[in-house]
């Protein structure tokens, strides 16, 4: 399933500021559909051959293909993140940028999106993912507060956070819980 809401413009860029345009480690998008955070991303200086864009429906992987020529196009499940990535990434991610609809899917197929995503990524790398409705102060019935490695906004009428992936030990134990 797509996004509820596709990404817009000012979402896009405003999520795009939280990726380091100096790494030279690829910056993996979740659910780029046909490439508007992409299109921030490269806007705000990601080097398209940086991009690792995991995309499920087979049309728009050829859209990005061909929009984005020297961006490595993954035709694979976000929501199935660790078979998606095995063989694709050498190196951790300097972020992962998320446009996806999580709140429309089950709690642990979020939370098991959330525990991959961390595990792509280098230690204090973020995370950006799209969460819900600007102005809502709650996801999933959660009530939204902003802490010391998490920082929240609003761009294009949505609400956003960026994760730093600061807790290698809680990661180590996420990696290994069933899900």
């Amino acid at each position: 399933m797509g996004a509820v809401m596709p990404s817009g413009r000012v979402l896009a860029r405003t999520m795009a500021q939280y990726v380091d345009t100096n790494s030279e480690s690829p910056v993996v998008e979740l659910g780029p559909g046909t490439g508007a955070i992409t299109n921030a991303l490269i806007e705000h200086g990601v080097d398209q051959k940086r991009l690792v864009l995991v995309e499920y429906n087979p049309g728009f992987c050829a859209l990005l293909r061909d929009r984005y020529p020297h961006a490595k196009v993954v035709q694979g499940d976000a929501y199935k993140l660790r078979d998606s990535l095995w063989d694709v990434l050498n190196v951790p991610a300097s972020a992962v940028v998320s446009g996806l609809p999580l709140v429309t899917k089950p709690m642990l197929t979020r939370l098991k999106l959330i525990r991959d995503a961390f595990l792509a990524l280098a230690p204090g790398a973020p995370f950006v993912l799209r969460v819900g409705p600007a102005g809502s102060g709650r996801v999933s019935g959660a009530k939204v507060t902003s802490g010391s490695n998490v920082e929240w906004g609003a761009g294009g009428g949505v609400c956003f956070a960026s994760w730093r992936a600061q807790v290698q030990s809680m990661m180590a134990a996420m990696a290994s819980a069933p899900m």
